[in-house]
């Protein structure tokens, strides 16, 4: 099973700067796709970020120019989430999503997705 421990949530100022991680634990392969959710309470999860093992990037319109999503090149499984000019409505819950194959014990290989807890990012006016 692959787990994912995000961290670097806190609370900032509007205009200012976080950065997210999420690393994939006991993992000796190269994750698909790893992504960046964030969710508010009552509404559903939105895709902020994707990086593939190509590193190809893809972006929510509301966080273009100012998120940045990347990959850790030798491992290839920590993603981390750049964040400037931080807005209000940027606060929220953030997840870390990673989805791929992994080998199995007789040579082949089985699709996976795993989620991260979850980390409160805040941002005051």
């Amino acid at each position: 099973q692959v787990q994912l421990v995000e961290s670097g949530g806190g609370l900032v100022q509007a205009g200012g700067s976080l950065t997210l991680s999420c690393a994939a634990s006991a993992v000796n392969f190269p994750i698909m796709h790893m992504e960046w959710y964030r969710q508010d309470p009552g509404k559903r999860r939105e895709l902020v970020a994707t990086i593939t093992s190509a590193n190809n990037t893809k972006y929510a319109d509301s966080v273009k120019g100012r998120f940045t999503i990347s990959r850790d090149n030798v491992a290839k499984n920590t993603v981390y989430l750049q964040m400037s000019s931080l807005r209000p409505e940027d606060t929220s819950v953030f997840y870390c999503h990673a989805e791929g194959y992994r080998p199995t014990v007789d040579g082949g290989e089985t699709y996976f997705e795993s989620w991260g807890q979850g980390t409160q990012v805040t941002v005051s006016s």
